[in-house]
């Protein structure tokens, strides 16, 4: 038996040299253009800018340029794969991959590159509120970011799926079921977690501020995401959730301007007229020797079972419960010396027993 023997014609050859060497040379070619032009502009106009952001006083542009100079090389060369291999007819299988890996680097990297911008949102916001006040409790506000970040995670990934055509339909129904469910198991969770939103933007109180809770008193000391820590006078620290506090009635004092405050006491029966008059300009004068005090009046009220009892009302330009006490000490004090120099006796419950013989 003969071997057998094939023939190429010319206009085979040529076709075969015209037709597919080309297109793979074209798509070799541009591969090799674009990632020059990518090292160019990461290697030169990147470098460039980034001098040129060093000499702003906005960090917006210091920032962009760092979210630049993250994305890594791997990046840059399957982008300029997929950009040769529009130039050649590649097989679907080739295609469909290099496609896919496109969009899931291009997402990888925009969810990345929004860590950046919420970082730098979440760290100004920050700086900003402990600047007014540097005992605020920023624990929400580190919250909230983390939440807005898995959340991109999960966008992401449905933008994936769906670019592959992935029916995501069944999916998010599927998704929504789950969450009912989960949400339905830790009711009681979630509403101590909107309740803690509802305190962050309404701000009915805030660390520091002295608060009376029902029979309970006591300084802010933590407002966390499903509580409230509140130190109390008694020394215990007091747990109360945040859905609670969003519905009982809380006297906040931390908030008012000044505080007003009153006090009466009493004297005996058997103070001399004269001394009872002096009593009021004595009261006066006690109570204005203080610092931020304002002095509103003193009076003889009425005639008790066993004293001659008087009112005395004044303001404090403090908040500050620490700071009434120190003052109502002193001002205590103060009046005792005075009558003490005055032989002005304080009252005591007492009874008089009359016998007829």
């Amino acid at each position: 038996m003969e071997p057998s023997t094939y023939t190429v014609s010319v206009g085979d050859l040529a076709t075969y040299d015209v037709g597919f060497a080309p297109g793979v040379l074209s798509a070799f070619g541009a591969f090799l253009l674009s990632l020059g032009l990518m090292w160019i502009f990461r290697k030169h106009i990147l470098y460039a800018l980034k001098k040129l952001a060093e000499k702003t006083s906005s960090d917006v542009d210091d920032l962009l340029v760092e979210l630049v100079e993250r994305i890594p090389w791997t990046f840059y060369t399957l982008i300029s794969i997929f950009i040769g291999l529009q130039f050649v007819d590649a097989p679907k299988f080739l295609a469909d991959v290099v496609g896919y890996s496109v969009i899931f680097v291009i997402v990888y990297y925009l969810i990345r590159a929004s860590y950046i911008f919420i970082d730098f949102s979440r760290d100004h916001v920050i700086k900003r509120r402990q600047r007014l006040n540097p005992s605020e409790d920023v624990s929400l506000i580190r919250l909230i970011a983390s939440i807005i970040k898995y959340s991109m995670w999960i966008v992401g990934a449905l933008l994936v799926l769906s670019n592959m055509d992935v029916d995501i339909s069944a999916l998010l129904a599927g998704m929504g079921v789950g969450g009912l469910a989960i949400a339905l198991a830790a009711q009681h969770v979630l509403e101590d977690i909107f309740a803690s939103f509802s305190i962050f933007f309404d701000k009915p109180y805030k660390i520091g501020d002295f608060l009376v809770v029902g029979e309970d008193v006591g300084v802010v000391k933590k407002i966390g995401i499903k509580t409230t820590r509140i130190d109390t006078l008694r020394g215990e620290e007091l747990v109360v959730s945040n859905r609670e506090m969003t519905t009982v009635r809380v006297h906040n004092f931390g908030r008012m301007p000044h505080r007003r405050i009153e006090f009466k006491f009493g004297i005996t029966y058997e103070t001399p007229v004269d001394k009872v008059k002096m009593i009021p300009d004595i009261m006066k004068s006690i109570v204005e020797s203080h610092d931020l005090v304002r002095f509103d009046r003193a009076h003889f009220k009425r005639f008790g079972d066993f004293s001659l009892d008087f009112e005395v009302i004044y303001y404090l330009e403090s908040a500050d419960y620490t700071r009434y006490m120190d003052t109502q000490q002193s001002i205590n004090l103060k009046v005792m010396e005075a009558f003490q120099t005055e032989k002005i006796d304080f009252a005591y419950p007492t009874q008089l027993i009359y016998t007829k013989k």
